[in-house]
């Protein structure tokens, strides 16, 4: 009986089950999401067939193709399930796009079928290439959209008025994309904007004053653009603001007042920046005013003498940047009590700081990551911030003593530079705990003395030190070949007395090695593999002891320094990231050196990527150049003078044809110079003399803008522009022609030489007029984009 019942139980319950799962499954078919509309597809299709994929359109390292899988046959041919499409689940329409980073090439117009998917409400093709066309009229079809992102879009010309007519936007980002002109006042009746980002273009004209309209914004940014006047009355109507940028907009026709009170209003404020631009704060230093309580606060260059006052009221700082301003004096006590359980980033680099007014042995911010000093008049001993740091700069300052241990306890730190002052004593050993996160190290122009410490460990991430002119003494630490992501070391202006290091020559990345002025001595000798130093593009061994012959081996490995690409002017640097819990950004720190040019020692603070340069000079090298000094043939300057080389000027020079600068005086050569010397085109220092040689001077091109002190000291040379004639004619042997004038990576280098001189056809020797760029105004000037503070929680696709 009790089986029957057990069985009679269990037959019911599957009976159940089956009905349940039938409920389910006929519940599920009912809200199956339809298929695609046809006519959306066709139009997609269409769409994706007016780019080309090119894996440059994209910026972002992790760009894809999105419409790769897009196909109009066969199993997800269903535009609903493609990779960037969004489709309202009831009806199929196509509601969104989302091709941001998506590799796209090429231009949209008006007959574009993007436009007849009139139920778009997310449009999203930020960071894709629009070959810089214009914003065609047919946008305003898309009359149902919500949100509009298309930064970094490489489009052009004017914002079309048409954009006014997208009376349902709710968010709109057209930054970063070369837009001028006026910004249309249609833009006015797009009253529901609550995000408005046109940042980073060419608008001009005044602040528009349409925005007092656009009263829902929560979030406003005008910055990088040139504005020429205009008021900013209109902040006193918005009230929804959280987040307002208006940094850098570069207005020229007198600075605009601007009164704390004008920001009681914005009770929700958090991020304000009105760095670099001609606004004038008023009445800064009042406490009376009841303001926001700030998170982000930019007053960089806004004409500030003192440290403002509200300041002492803002408990919530994450970030404040008051750099290049002209701030005088002690930082106050009060400083070191403002946010000190928020504050993450300190900017007040460019000021005229003199000190520290009873300055704690660690600066109190627990949560600090970025701490900028750098540029001021700052005395005293080297204050050591928070464990938390990650960048802590110091530079250009009038700081003494040594550099404490506990700066060892930083071990987040990844930039580290207190280069410029007067710190004494050696090089703490604990450096070793920095290696696994320092990026940056850069102790240049101190009186640092004692051994170079053993700072790097297998997990080393530097990617470049500088220790130049200090006096550290002993041999180049063997733990640097540990450093293998390693691209600029500069050890110059020491007293370092050791051998080449071509244990060096296995970091994968180097490309900057400077051992000029120091005590080195031995020969070079042969590289024991074909891949040593292959990245490197800068060598300056100069004033040492170096004898035996030239590193004729090394000269023919050294690839990187064959002709590379030079069609976009960038400068050897480390790109750093850098994030705080709220904000992230990139911050580009150029390598710097000191190197000798056309006879003069110079300071390059930027060194352009296709700088290629051997300087070899005044040591104690003997025999002859050899052939294979043609081979790095991308090869700018060339020093090899005041050693004891003889013989000829080998031919092969000729094939240096991006050559700027030649000096081969001082030395015991002899013979003729090369006729095949007047093929470089660019050639525009040249110095021979002082050594052997004879016969008669080259001429013509480059040769007949060289001066006699070029050549003096050659008892054996005549002709021009010497006063010595050759024989009984002045004209030298014809020379021989070149089918490659102006070689084969020629190129317009004249916008960038205005200003500096006639001397130089092309480009690597406008150096000198890079060398008064200071970092902080390279950064705003060429790293705008990749230096402004964004929040790191993306934009969402509200509906």
């Amino acid at each position: 009986m009790g089986s029957i019942l057990y069985l009679f139980i269990l037959m019911r319950f599957l009976a159940l089950l089956s009905s349940f799962h039938l409920i389910v499954t006929n519940s599920s078919s009912s809200v199956q999401q339809p298929l695609c509309h046809d006519n959306e597809s066709s139009a997609l299709l269409q769409f994706k067939q007016s780019f080309l994929i090119d894996e440059y359109a994209s910026e972002d390292s992790y760009a894809y193709p999105k419409v790769a899988t897009w196909k109009s046959h066969g199993e997800g041919s269903d535009c609903c399930s493609w990779d960037g499409v969004e489709c309202d689940r009831e009806t199929g329409h196509v509601i969104g796009l989302h091709l941001a980073s998506s590799c796209l090439y090429g231009s949209i117009n008006s007959s574009s079928t993007l436009f007849s998917l009139v139920h778009l409400r997310r449009l999203d093709l930020s960071d894709n290439d629009f070959n810089y066309s214009e914003i065609p009229h047919g946008v305003s079809q898309l009359s149902r959209l919500r949100i509009l992102y298309l930064a970094g879009t490489s489009y052009s010309g004017e914002l079309p008025a048409s954009m006014g007519k997208l009376s349902s936007l709710s968010e709109l980002d057209i930054s970063s994309c070369n837009f001028t002109g006026l910004v249309p006042s249609s833009l006015g009746h797009l009253t529901q904007l609550s995000y408005l980002d046109l940042s980073y273009n060419f608008f001009s004209g005044p602040i528009p004053s349409f925005l007092a309209n656009l009263t829902t914004l929560t979030y406003l940014s005008l910055t990088s653009n040139n504005f020429s006047a205009g008021t900013l009355a209109w902040l006193g109507e918005q009230t929804k603001l959280t987040i307002l940028y208006l940094d850098q907009i570069n207005l020229n026709e007198g600075p605009i007042p601007m009164e704390l009170h004008m920001l009681s209003n914005l009770k929700n404020l958090t991020d304000l920046q009105l760095s670099y631009n001609r606004i004038s704060l008023l009445s800064y230093t009042s406490t009376n005013a009841t303001l926001p309580k700030f998170k982000l606060l930019g007053l960089a260059s806004c004409n500030l003498t003192e440290f403002p006052d509200f300041l002492q009221n803002q408990q919530e700082l994450e970030v404040l940047i008051l750099s290049t301003n002209k701030i005088h004096g002690p930082i106050p006590k009060w400083m070191w009590n403002i946010s000190k359980e928020t504050l993450e980033a300190l900017f007040l680099s460019n000021n005229f700081l003199s000190g520290f007014s009873q300055v704690p042995d660690v600066l109190p911010w627990s949560r600090m990551s970025i701490l900028e000093l750098s540029s001021n008049m700052l005395q005293g001993s080297l204050p050591v911030p928070p464990s938390s740091t990650v960048e802590y700069s110091v530079s250009r300052n009038r700081l003494a003593g040594e550099i404490p241990s506990l700066i060892c306890n930083l071990t987040s730190l990844s930039l580290l530079d207190l280069s410029g002052n007067n710190l004494s004593g050696s090089i703490p050993q604990c450096f070793t705990k920095l290696s696994s996160s320092l990026s940056i190290l850069n102790l240049r122009r101190n009186n640092l003395n004692g051994p170079i410490p053993q700072t790097c460990t297998n997990t080393s991430n530097l990617r470049m030190i500088d220790l130049s002119e200090n006096q550290l003494q002993g041999q180049i630490p063997k733990s640097l070949a540990s450093c293998m992501m390693l691209e600029e070391l500069v050890l110059g202006n020491n007293l370092i007395n050791d051998i080449f290091p071509f244990w060096l020559g296995s970091l994968p990345r180097l490309q900057v090695l400077i051992l000029r002025f120091n005590r080195f001595h031995g020969a070079i000798g042969s590289p024991k593999t074909n891949f040593e130093f292959s990245k490197l593009r800068i060598i300056d061994l100069s004033y040492n002891g170096f004898t035996g012959n030239l590193p004729s081996e090394y000269l023919k490995n050294w690839d990187a320094m064959r002709i590379v690409d030079a069609e976009n002017l960038t400068y050897i640097q480390v790109d750093e990231e850098f994030e705080v819990p709220q904000y992230s950004w990139e911050e580009p720190y150029p390598f710097s050196t000191t190197m000798t040019n056309k006879g003069m020692t110079r300071e390059y603070e930027l060194i352009p990527d296709i700088l290629i340069a051997i300087d070899l000079s005044s040591n104690r090298f003997h025999g002859e150049i050899p052939e294979s000094i043609g081979n790095p043939n991308g090869l700018r300057w060339l020093n090899l003078s005041n050693n004891a080389l003889i013989g000829a000027i080998p031919t092969s020079l000729a094939n240096l044809t991006l050559l700027e600068a030649l000096d081969l005086s001082q030395n015991k050569l002899s013979r003729e110079i090369p006729q095949q010397l007047v093929q470089l085109t660019f050639l525009a220092f040249f110095n021979v003399s002082h050594n052997h040689l004879t016969g008669p001077i080259p001429q013509g091109k480059q040769f007949a803008t060289f001066s006699r002190a070029s050549f003096d000291g050659n008892p054996g040379l005549c002709g021009s522009p010497l006063s010595r004639a050759c024989g009984s004619s002045e004209q030298s042997p014809p020379t021989p022609s070149s089918s490659k004038q102006g070689s084969t990576s020629e190129f317009d280098w004249k916008f960038v030489l205005m200003g500096c001189g006639s001397g130089l056809v092309i480009g690597v020797s406008i150096g000198y007029c890079l060398t008064s760029w200071k970092h902080e105004w390279f950064v705003k000037t060429f790293g705008k984009q990749h230096t402004k503070w964004t929040r790191k929680e993306r934009r969402g696709h509200r509906g």
